[in-house]
């Protein structure tokens, strides 16, 4: 969902005589404007009656394909709802550790070759404003897992042009990664799939006291190995 970059300093300060810092407080998303009340009313009412826990979105087409981020998501992404028609289909669902329904993405393809319009200019989803919505640039997906270990790794990705020197970006497989250099085992590829350039709107489906638009939502507590990339078992 979100990144962020540490920058180092010229010099050493050990731990003792570094000054404590406190962490800057999230920010707050502007209110949200009568169409997007109502939008956020139903699907935070709805979507969470379908797709209650992670068995729930795999059996309605969505596949995992990140760990656990530093805001507490594990997303799963459903390819045929990169445009988003239907706000009971999002493109994206986020689910913390316990399996709890805490967001989704609500998305519309884009060129991924064309300047992205500026943001008063952008689609407007579901009557949502905007200046809300961000820009993603496309890359393909994919998950390893290894049955002897029971290991899954997660939150790989291949830039869609290096894949597209290999093979059809649009439906790529185990064998086009294996020519990217990407994996050795093609059979160990549990699943691959093109993340197109889209513009998208991430949401909250629970309570956020910052607002459902916010990057980040103290309701939702992340687990000490969020964003560190470690693997979960298959």
């Amino acid at each position: 969902m979100f990144a962020c970059a540490i920058a180092l300093a010229p010099f050493a300060v050990s731990a003792a005589d570094a000054p404590a810092t406190p962490a800057a407080a999230p920010t707050a998303a502007p209110s949200p404007t009568a169409s997007e009340t109502v939008f956020l009313k139903k699907i935070m009412a709805d979507l969470p009656k379908r797709y209650p826990n992670p068995e729930a979105a795999n059996k309605a087409g969505y596949v995992r394909y990140t760990n656990e981020d530093e805001t507490g998501a594990i997303s799963y992404a459903n390819t045929k709802a990169w445009n988003t028609t239907d706000p009971q289909v999002p493109a994206q669902l986020w689910y913390d550790v316990k399996g709890r329904l805490i967001g989704a993405d609500f998305s519309v393809r884009r060129d991924p070759d064309a300047t992205p319009a500026p943001k008063p200019n952008r689609p407007s989803l579901f009557g949502i404003d905007p200046q809300r919505v961000i820009t993603i640039g496309a890359h393909v997906h994919f998950v390893t897992c290894d049955k002897a270990t029971g290991k899954c790794v997660y939150g790989k990705a291949v830039g869609a042009k290096k894949y597209a020197a290999v093979g059809d970006v649009e439906h790529p497989t185990a064998d086009g990664l294996v020519k990217t250099g990407a994996v050795k085992d093609p059979a160990k590829v549990s699943a691959v799939f093109l993340y197109p350039a889209i513009y998208d709107v991430p949401v909250w489906l629970v309570p956020n006291p910052l607002g459902q638009f916010a990057d980040k939502n103290p309701n939702v507590t992340p687990s000490p190995t969020a964003g560190k990339g470690e693997d979960d078992p298959m």
